[in-house]
């Protein structure tokens, strides 16, 4: 279910608690929330998740992505995130794709190059060829 990113960086569609034991046997450290509460009537309440990520031992943040796209002030959040743990990160949202975008836009603004990045999505199967413009500018700020 998890698909990987780059090394240690996993992304996900919607996790339910159960998930919270596999996320543990690879290593995640940091659960991110990338799913606005109440998008949908059968997905899991973060709350939930996080409850169970910090019985784990895993830490949580919730850092929710609407369909109306991404702003700065997530990008910044998602590096912070990333920046502040030194194991295995899970990000999940419905699809994976959410997470698996602002993942690569805060790589990008870290100064990552969006051909890596999108290579790398490719491989966990996300398309992020749509960002490359957004991320050429993040890249050119870092």
């Amino acid at each position: 279910m998890f698909k990987t990113l780059d090394d240690g960086i996993y992304v996900a569609p919607q996790i339910s608690v159960a998930d919270i034991a596999e996320a543990q046997s690879l290593g995640v450290t940091l659960i991110i929330n990338n799913r606005p509460e109440g998008e949908a009537p059968d997905q899991t309440a973060g709350d939930e998740i996080e409850a169970a990520a910090q019985a784990a031992g895993i830490a949580y943040v919730a850092i929710p992505i609407t369909h109306s796209g991404f702003s700065e002030p997530q990008v910044q959040a998602m590096v912070s995130a990333l920046d502040g743990t030194d194991g295995a990160v899970l990000a999940y949202c419905r699809s994976g794709t959410r997470s698996t975008n602002l993942w690569a836009l805060a790589m990008a603004s870290l100064g990552e190059h969006p051909a890596v990045l999108a290579e790398k999505a490719e491989k966990a199967g996300y398309d992020i060829s749509a960002l490359t413009p957004l991320m050429d500018m993040l890249r050119s700020r870092a």
